[in-house]
């Protein structure tokens, strides 16, 4: 790739993660250009590339890599077929952004893991966007200094205003406190080394069956303890909050406070309704991140390391959820391309 040339990228998915990904990239951020587009759903991905000049549409993955037009990848498929993809990008030695889960479960992440090792040098940024999240970064910062002393907490909250009618109780683990595991182990350094899950009496808002909301405690080996409230039918609006518990000190973030009003002898503010709200401005760093990155022959971000602990963490959830009780993470060493 001439580096003066916009960055060429094959977005594959086109539903509403990757439609939002090709806007992106079209419309936000610099130095890329969608230069094709891939879903099984021909008819969809043709709509999406029409919209964009100079792009190709694709039923297949390989098909589009192949493109001497394509210079990277983002991945925003379904996550069973996140595997193929990824390894079809590492044939062709591309750089790959690739939404979370890496893979849907610890053992084919595992896969990727050893295929990108082989390769002798990172090739995936894995899109746990709220490591590019402004208020995430600052609380990064601040534990980075030192100020507060060592972290000893740390309180998450993680609220949806439904959930999607195919959510199942496992779900919720793995879907949704994947991020809080990723936060969790970037904020403060360690690795998680065993999941309690505690189930409340479900919430009348719950569909049948659904065991919502859940209370999660992540154990770590750097002796903090994490705790997750995940409630995804709380009806109201979505919420994502942290709160460090440190030795000389309190940092929270996530109260959504920008902008409060008063009129009429009431005060308040609004909610977020979904990701896509409170989170565009992440996207859109996490994105540029990427491009730039790549645009400088280089790889940033989550790496399949961490998507792979995510995934191992996320099935002792899983197995704590269905059978009670703490389960013990099961994590393989650490190769050295992530050290």
């Amino acid at each position: 790739m001439n580096r003066r040339e916009p960055l060429g990228i094959a977005v594959i998915g086109t539903g509403r993660m990757g439609a939002d990904h090709v806007r992106r990239i079209d419309r936000v951020i610099s130095g890329a250009r969608v230069a094709a587009v891939v879903d099984v759903d021909e008819e969809r991905a043709r709509t999406v590339a029409a919209g964009v000049d100079g792009c190709t549409a694709h039923t297949d993955a390989d098909e589009a890599m192949a493109s001497p037009d394509v210079d990277a990848v983002l991945i925003a498929s379904s996550g069973p077929a996140h595997e193929a993809a990824l390894l079809g990008a590492f044939a062709r030695d591309l750089p790959v952004l690739c939404e979370k889960p890496l893979t849907p479960d610890a053992a084919s992440a595992l896969r990727v893991m050893e295929a990108e090792q082989a390769l002798g040098h990172r090739r995936v940024q894995v899109g746990f966007m709220r490591r590019y999240d402004t208020e995430y970064v600052r609380l990064k910062a601040l534990l980075g200094t030192g100020q507060l002393g060592r972290p000893l907490m740390l309180h998450n909250r993680h609220r949806n205003v439904a959930s999607p009618s195919f959510f199942t109780s496992s779900m919720l683990i793995s879907d949704s406190v994947a991020h809080e595991v990723d936060v969790t182990r970037w904020l403060l350094g360690h690795e998680i080394t065993a999941v309690t899950v505690l189930r409340p009496t479900p919430s009348s808002g719950a569909p049948e069956g659904l065991r919502d909301p859940q209370f999660v405690v992540l154990e770590t080996d750097g002796g903090a303890l994490s705790d997750v409230e995940i409630f995804v039918n709380c009806g109201f609006g979505y919420q994502v909050q942290a709160e460090a518990v440190c030795e000389r000190g309190t940092a929270r973030i996530g109260d959504g406070h920008q902008l409060v009003t008063n009129m009429a002898g009431r005060w308040g503010g609004t909610i977020a309704q979904d990701w896509t709200e409170r989170f565009a401005q992440a996207y859109d760093d996490e994105v540029q991140a990427w491009v730039d990155a790549t645009r400088r022959g280089e790889v940033t971000g989550p790496s399949t390391w961490d998507g792979y602990a995510a995934a191992a963490v996320c099935e002792a959830g899983v197995r704590a959820l269905e059978q009670g009780g703490r389960v013990e993470v099961d994590l393989a060493d650490k190769p050295p391309l992530y050290s």
